[in-house]
């Protein structure tokens, strides 16, 4: 991971909190800590009737480069619920994107798209669905189908981006219904529900992912399992299933059309928001004092233009000299061998906000570590960005070196912004889904990645490359502990001569 100067100032503030940390959590004796206790409680006492020191200009530029980097996935969480509080019913976006009113969800009863632009760094081994909660409207009931043998999950994303409730094929999880709840519900449980999920945050996000494999027949086949996927609020439930044909969708129109991420940040409306997101996501153990720092600048913010123009400058400046370089998959988490890098906390971020963010920025609603690993490469073995208007490539596993997983795994191909860039074939990704892969004599699998078509019996491992520069990522769903713990990375990517 690069380290950028930017960052170094809520770096230092983390290091200090920890620290401070650190040093109570070590004392020697009870004597001691008795001791520490009555000077913290010394030292710990607000300013009387809420007078505080004068903010000098330095010191607010200082707390909001802090909030910034913290708050930025959240307010993207929160940009994503106001846009689907006005989306009416549930239909597919532009034909691409999956979008249903707060507190339902819609499924894409097909492959992801090159033209979904709503969120970044798809895979095409799965059926997506997608919906937002405002679960203090109601708790939401999730209907699972009974799935069979076949891979499935449904992640769910608080509004830290951190995945919890553990829902899936990995987990034994049984068919039927599950009750979403906020933290504050204590309403009765009906009968024939059975698990309640509390989440921590009102706005979650709830994304379905089931594996699919390339042949039309499987496509076709998955379709009756996918119209039961649901989700709904709790005073629609009536314990049967609700069914719902998703081929039969409204095509709603498409205003926002772009080749990258949509912008679901905008710092200089940042700190207008944020106050709504800090009062929508309470802090966690050690924020305390973070979120006290940053609502004493909000609030001296409200009566002082100098400060107002100081958050809104200093939100302009994070978002081009921090936010955008955390976009770059070689800045997001650490390198392993082969040049490849991940994350080894993704879905479970807890304190680590630059992580946080880095995944936000670059591919948000990853899944939780032990649901799914990703490595993310840039470079040939010997560092050269990949680019496939100048090289062909491959990557060859060895025998019986093929990713350990209990799910499946694939390697994805990605434009410079993270996206699918269409091809005749529109193949986007090869791995456990592609049935029809050629192993070598020695029992080893080369994949081929390059612009132009290979010869005629190598077609099938071919995973087109665009005209340019390029990213390409090794998905493993269900991974074992060898990849978990770091034991099991990728071959190299090696550059045809």
């Amino acid at each position: 991971m690069k380290i950028f100067n930017s960052l170094n100032i809520y770096c230092l503030a983390g290091c200090m909190l920890l620290s401070a940390c650190s040093q109570a959590n070590n004392s020697n004796s009870v004597k001691t800590e008795k001791v520490f206790d009555e000077q913290r409680s010394l030292n710990t006492s607000l300013p009387v009737n809420n007078h505080i020191s004068q903010m000098t200009p330095e010191y607010v530029e200082s707390v909001a480069r802090i909030a910034y980097i913290w708050g930025w996935p959240l307010v993207n969480m929160h940009n994503r619920h106001q846009v689907f509080s006005q989306v009416p019913v549930q239909g597919l976006l532009g034909g691409v994107m999956p979008v249903a009113p707060v507190n339902y969800l819609t499924i894409l009863p097909k492959y992801a798209d090159p033209e979904q632009k709503d969120v970044a760094h798809p895979n095409q081994d799965v059926f997506y669905g997608f919906g937002i909660t405002n679960l203090d409207k109601s708790p939401v009931v999730l209907q699972v189908p009974n799935f069979g043998e076949r891979f499935w999950m449904y992640g769910l994303m608080n509004q830290r981006t951190d995945a919890f409730g553990e829902l899936g094929k990995m987990y034994g999880t049984q068919p039927g219904f599950y009750l979403l709840a906020g933290p504050n519900w204590k309403g009765d449980v009906p009968e024939g529900i059975n698990k309640v999920i509390y989440s921590e945050t009102s706005i979650n996000a709830v994304i379905p992912r089931v594996f699919v494999e390339d042949e039309k027949d499987d496509q076709n086949k998955v379709q009756s399992y996918i119209n039961q996927i649901a989700m709904y609020p709790l005073s629609e439930y009536n314990g049967h299933m609700k069914t719902t044909v998703w081929r039969e969708l409204p095509v709603l129109p498409e205003q926002n059309k772009t080749d990258k991420e949509k912008g679901w940040v905008n710092p200089e409306k940042f700190f207008d928001q944020l106050p709504a997101v800090l009062k929508e996501v309470k802090p966690l153990q050690g924020e305390e004092v973070m979120y006290s720092m940053i609502n004493q600048v909000l609030d001296a913010a409200k009566s002082n233009e100098e400060y107002r123009k100081i958050l809104q400058r200093t939100a302009v400046n994070m978002e081009k000299s921090a936010i955008d370089s955390l976009f770059y998959f070689n800045n997001v988490g650490v390198e392993v061998e082969n040049h490849w890098t991940r994350p080894f906390n993704n879905g479970a971020f807890g304190l680590d906000y630059l992580t946080r963010t880095a995944i936000a920025k670059s591919n948000i609603f990853t899944n939780h570590f032990r649901e799914t690993t990703y490595f993310y490469q840039y470079r040939d073995k010997d560092g050269t960005r990949l680019d496939g208007s100048k090289h062909s490539y491959t990557i060859t596993f060895k025998k019986g070196e093929l990713p350990p997983v209990d799910g499946f795994w694939s390697l994805t191909m990605y434009d410079e912004n993270h996206f699918f860039c269409s091809n005749d074939i529109k193949r986007y990704s090869l791995g456990t889904k592609s049935k029809n892969l050629k192993y070598n004599d020695d029992g080893s699998l080369t994949l081929y990645i390059q612009k132009e078509s290979p010869s005629e019996e190598l077609k099938n491992n071919w995973l087109p490359a665009p005209d340019g520069i390029f990213a390409v990522t090794l998905r493993c769903y269900a991974p074992e502990n060898s990849i978990i713990e770091g034991k099991w990375c990728p071959p190299a990517v090696i550059t045809k001569k």
